[in-house]
């Protein structure tokens, strides 16, 4: 099929769930995307900060074909290599000590929800607990991670979502507290915020909820889905506050482009027992190589590194555009999840810039985010400066 017709065709059997850019993507070089027609494309967007090791990364494919020729899929009644290995490497990198693996963000934040409310269960054989989320947070759009995602839009379809879940301000320490009560179980948060608008924590609200989650025995919950796996310049970006939770959840850049989730726990909160959890394909021998290949690049090229170098530089570069253009009216972010905030539609920025050669996508608030793959240089940040700048410009 040409691309009009790989187009049209998806637009007819495709549910419309999605509003796409009419572009068909066909293969991908380090940074770079191309379409079927040979258009290269800057990738400032990672396919929503999965990508961390780009495309044609040759040990993360070279993996991959090895693992493809021995075994795909064999269920988790039995034991398979890259899982073990997989769950040592990501309990050591984040100084956990148990992980189940899933399939995406959205069922590790269904994994996190259980762990709380089996490990409040386990602690005072009741139900009824309650979650604490915060507003403006995002988490997922099954229903159960909805419930605790803080965006009136996602939610008002499909109410009434799971009941027990309360919402205080991100940032607002005062108004957890004012939440808390015997009902309490767990507090969840992204250390950074980012399809809401790219919002970073503060200390003094990580600290403070942590030292609360400890006076009252519930559990801390971190979201690090999008801002985990070094994107911040940190692998995980709870660790720049020197907090660990009890829980976290993980995926996206987990996988390198594989589908693979997964949330961790410390002993404390390791709650859940045969039959009360499961997946078919999570940790299969596939999806785990992948993760296994991943988390050895980074290791091996100091991704978590460049990210805090080169984002340094982005962060330059993009408050050098802040204070030229009038219609960008912040800037926020760190390492390379960043954002700027416009006074006009970011849709018309977003698509001009898609025409000349740069992907970008958008975040609420009126915000463009980026968050490219974790293996770009400056020499990339240099060029879609360039490109955006031109792109605002009209």
């Amino acid at each position: 099929m040409n691309t009009q017709q790989i187009m049209t065709t998806g637009e007819e059997f495709f549910l419309h769930t999605y509003n796409r850019f009419p572009v068909v993507l066909d293969h991908g070089e380090g940074v770079r995307l191309f379409d079927t027609d040979g258009k290269s494309y800057l990738d400032f967007f990672a396919g929503i900060a999965v990508s961390a090791l780009g495309y044609g990364h040759p040990a993360y494919t070279k993996a991959l074909q090895e693992q493809a020729e021995k075994l795909i899929h064999v269920s988790n009644l039995f034991y398979n290599e890259p899982a073990v290995k997989a769950a040592e490497k990501l309990c050591r990198l984040s100084g956990m000590e148990k992980v189940f693996f899933c399939n995406s963000g959205t069922e590790a934040i269904e994994g996190v929800m259980k762990t709380a409310l089996k490990y409040a269960y386990t602690r005072d054989g009741r139900t009824g607990h309650e979650i604490i989320a915060m507003k403006h947070s995002f988490h997922g759009r099954s229903l159960g991670a909805l419930s605790v995602t803080g965006n009136d839009h996602y939610q008002e379809p499909f109410r009434p979502l799971i009941s027990g879940i309360r919402f205080a301000d991100y940032n607002d320490l005062e108004s957890v507290k004012a939440l808390i009560n015997e009902n309490t179980c767990a507090i969840i948060l992204e250390p950074v915020q980012g399809e809401g608008g790219i919002f970073e924590a503060t200390e003094e609200f990580m600290t403070g909820i942590r030292a609360l989650c400890d006076e009252k025995d519930i559990l801390m919950i971190c979201d690090e889905i999008q801002c985990g796996m070094g994107r911040t310049g940190y692998m995980f970006a709870c660790e720049k506050y020197g907090v660990k939770p009890d829980v976290m959840a993980v995926a996206k850049a987990l996988g390198g482009g594989l589908p693979i989730g997964a949330f961790l726990t410390n002993e404390k909160a390791a709650a859940l027992v045969p039959g009360d959890h499961g997946s078919t394909y999570g940790g299969n021998p596939f999806a785990c190589a992948a993760a296994c290949a991943v988390m050895d690049a980074f290791e091996k090229e100091n991704l978590a590194e460049n990210a805090a170098k080169v984002g340094a530089y982005m962060y330059e570069k993009l408050e050098a555009l802040k204070e030229k253009y009038g219609v960008i009216t912040a800037h926020r972010g760190i390492g390379l999840i960043q954002g700027l905030e416009f006074s006009v539609p970011v849709s018309d920025i977003i698509n001009r810039a898609l025409k000349a050669g740069l992907i970008i996508i958008s975040a609420e608030g009126n915000v463009i985010r980026f968050v490219p793959p974790l293996i770009v240089t400056e020499a990339d940040i240099d060029e879609m400066i360039s490109i955006l700048a031109e792109a605002i410009e009209g």
